[in-house]
């Protein structure tokens, strides 16, 4: 396990109602972190027991027992998706195998998943997992995962009722508004501000006297050392998503916006070897225009033909430029 690994859910598998206990959605999260972007078909992951029983922050190890009970659990949380006049009913695990020999559970997605999980080409929205492990709360998790998908709107409006329900806040406290506004909305709001990618502040809307829908502001969070993964529309496809994300990991000393990382991708022509060669470069020279900079020094330049090594992909003619040439055409930035 990753703390690295990315999480990438359709958005209507993050929109839909599900009740799940902390414990059990890092289960779900982690082993969708086993998911690759090129898998067809969901496939077995095994782990180790005392991986499992670090994951679910269990103190006493001696109690290896209770992680069977927690996946047999989750095996029976059924939940609804909504697909235009269906009503879906699915299921979580299709299979939990322990091997109490070698101390590992395998875990594998029931199929039925597969439509909100693998081959997504849009609406969807990927996260590190890292993102959610260091979360306290169920309703943290869940608000996380809801404003992330919604980042890209920058704010979004949600009624109460509607809301208590997406995250299952079904405790008779919480028909009292300001139980539920202090204990899920403003702990939330406390611990992705310190421990995710996002950080959100919001607007009560009334009707009458009475609350009756929530006004989220979201934002990235740049006071965190978590790396944003932005949530995608239709727009943009998940494997354009994922070079845009390696772009910005290549800026390890800067932090640049989704948006910019695109341009600069775009402006190298998916090269991502030019963009590692470029920044490096970068490094060496003291620029206020980061971005710009960067835009113009992968659009111009091309190595020397002798500083290349040649294979079936770069074996076509290219211009011959340096970087301190190119740099003169750079002054003007």
């Amino acid at each position: 396990m990753d703390k690295n690994y990315i999480v990438t859910k359709s958005n209507k598998l993050i929109c839909a109602n599900y009740d799940l206990s902390l414990q059990e959605q890092k289960i779900i999260l982690t082993l969708a972190s086993m998911v690759q972007p090129q898998d067809t078909e969901f496939k077995e992951y095994k782990f180790k027991i005392k991986e499992f029983i670090e994951l679910l922050g269990i103190q006493d190890q001696s109690k290896y027992k209770e992680v069977p009970k927690i996946t047999k659990e989750l095996m029976k949380k059924v939940f609804e998706i909504r697909e235009g006049k269906k009503i879906i009913q699915l299921a979580w695990l299709c299979s939990a195998i322990y091997e109490t020999g070698e101390g590992t559970v395998t875990l594998k997605f029931a199929p039925d998943l597969k439509p909100y999980m693998l081959e997504l080409k849009e609406l969807y929205t990927s996260y590190k997992l890292d993102n959610v492990l260091s979360l306290k709360s169920k309703y943290s998790i869940r608000i996380y995962e809801i404003l992330k998908s919604n980042l890209y709107k920058k704010n979004i409006q949600i009624e109460i009722e509607e809301l208590k329900n997406m995250v299952a806040a079904k405790e008779k406290a919480y028909l009292i508004y300001n139980n539920f506004k202090n204990r899920v909305l403003i702990r939330a709001q406390k611990e992705l501000k310190h421990k995710s990618d996002i950080s959100f502040t919001f607007e009560e809307i009334k009707t009458g006297r009475k609350v009756t829908s929530i006004k989220f502001y979201i934002k990235q969070n740049s006071n965190v050392k978590a790396k944003d993964e932005i949530a995608v529309t239709k727009e943009e496809s998940r494997e354009d998503s994922e070079l845009i994300n390696k772009v910005k990991a290549v800026f390890t000393n800067h932090t640049i916006t989704h948006h910019e990382a695109s341009c600069i991708l775009k402006d190298a022509k998916g090269d991502m070897e030019l963009i590692k060669k470029c920044y490096d470069y970068l490094l060496s020279k003291n620029v206020d225009n980061i971005v710009g900079y960067m835009r113009k020094l992968v659009k111009d330049f091309v190595e020397p033909k002798n500083n290349i090594k040649r294979d079936s992909f770069t074996d076509y003619p290219q211009r011959q430029y340096n970087f301190e040439e190119l740099e003169k055409k750079l002054l003007g930035l």
